[in-house]
């Protein structure tokens, strides 16, 4: 039986509100939630412990640091006798403007987002770095036109 983390409802207050504004003060969250600065400072530790919050980090816009296309990409892989599928993982982890990769099951081994300055770059990265990996025997490209929304998973 999996264990998990029981998260009540000052928890999910807690989430939610970091969720919003990851940088909000505790002291903030602790006055919406109607609790001690301790309380939360303890809440938090207690569920990064757990493993339920994985810290938090500064978002790049890519939009604004000059990366107009994000594409979705499938890989097929197709292992040979001197090749591993992690060894064509860490060719794959090695692409700067790789910036997901999801082991997957279906038509491809691997689903990963990327984002580039515009197509001809995508094109690039796509010929030059993801087909040239000998191991990669097919890839499918998905232009992302907009991204319609994107959260953190509401709890």
């Amino acid at each position: 039986m999996d264990h998990y983390f029981h998260i009540d409802n000052l928890d999910r207050k807690i989430i939610n509100l970091l969720n919003t504004n990851a940088r909000m003060p505790f002291v903030e969250v602790a006055r919406r939630c109607k609790v001690s600065g301790a309380a939360i400072h303890q809440r938090v530790a207690k569920m990064e412990e757990a493993g339920v919050i994985a810290g938090s980090s500064l978002r790049l816009n890519p939009k604004g640091a000059g990366y107009q296309t994000c594409a979705f990409i499938g890989i097929q892989v197709n292992l040979t006798t001197t090749s591993t599928h992690d060894e064509v993982f860490k060719k794959i982890q090695k692409i700067p403007e790789i910036v997901e990769c999801h082991h997957i099951s279906g038509k491809y081994s691997l689903l990963v987002k990327l984002f580039t300055r515009n197509n001809e770059h995508l094109k690039q990265v796509i010929v030059e770095q993801i087909q040239s990996i000998p191991e990669i025997t097919f890839t499918e490209t998905f232009i992302s036109l907009e991204t319609g929304f994107e959260r953190e998973l509401g709890i």
